[in-house]
């Protein structure tokens, strides 16, 4: 039986609340259907604002299913739990073929990063769709080489503004994707751990330089799995100031860390 997200419990506390790992807050949840052009069914969830207008779009593109990664991965479930309400943002989250989480397990079985090709092109298909606007691919770990491979080429590249990458290990991503996305002229946001298990700030600033556009920004202290709220917080923070309207910009203004309307919280 697949998780429901109808079934958190939200309460109003007395006072406000401090934002925490397991937080969840106000938002419009339903768990979602992708099909791919080949004939998979593809299990998510999408959240949505409550009320009011959707700023922006996250497609998230998880970590490698063959070592532990799915759509629950921490920091796209924490950005499920508090952008919508934060920061007006809608976000994607859904497994790739083969994987499987608490949502349920999508059709077929892990190829590599070649057939999750049409995964990619069935989630943006989908937020196309459904009228979802400012859509952004956001991708961890082998998230960012589907993002790189895939994001900048047709049927996908004009469908999104751009991309933002966590940890890219670069393994499957080539030279040719790179040139690809600096033709594109596509925004490519890279926040790469400090002590990453597979590239860090200095080499992945060398290997992005041929992406005149891309901006790295190497994260002190952080690993490649973005453990701790510190960590995680500050990817959220990036991906905000990227995708909003006027984000990008000298004077960020960090999302809140405390919320004063209703509550529920997650068990994971």
């Amino acid at each position: 039986m697949s998780f429901d997200p109808a079934s958190y419990v939200f309460s109003q506390p007395s006072a406000p609340t401090p934002i925490r790992a397991s937080t969840v807050l106000p938002a419009r949840r339903q768990n979602v259907e992708l099909r791919t052009s080949d004939g998979h069914r593809l299990v998510g969830e999408l959240a949505l604002p409550e009320s009011g207008e959707i700023k922006a779009t996250l497609i998230t593109l998880h970590p490698l299913p063959t070592h532990g990664g799915f759509m629950d991965s921490h920091v796209y479930r924490k950005a499920s739990y508090r952008l919508p309400a934060l920061a007006g943002i809608a976000v994607l989250r859904f497994n790739t073929r083969g994987t499987g989480s608490p949502r349920g397990t999508s059709e077929g079985a892990f190829e590599e990063g070649i057939g999750e090709r049409l995964d990619v092109e069935a989630a943006v298909k989908f937020a196309v769709d459904r009228g979802l606007p400012n859509r952004w691919l956001v991708g961890w770990s082998f998230g960012t080489e589907l993002a790189l491979m895939y994001g900048a080429s047709e049927p996908v590249a004009t469908e999104v503004e751009g991309a933002i990458l966590l940890s890219p290990p670069l393994h499957r991503a080539t030279e040719l994707h790179l040139k690809e996305w600096a033709a594109s002229g596509k925004p490519l946001k890279v926040l790469v751990p400090e002590l990453d298990d597979y590239l860090q700030p200095a080499e992945a600033a060398e290997r992005f330089a041929m992406v005149p556009q891309a901006r790295v920004v190497g994260v002190d202290g952080a690993k490649h799995l973005w453990v701790g709220e510190k960590y995680a917080g500050r990817v959220l923070n990036e991906i905000v100031d990227e995708v909003l309207p006027g984000g990008s910009g000298a004077e960020r203004s960090e999302l809140p860390q405390e919320w004063a309307g209703p509550v529920a919280t997650a068990h994971v």
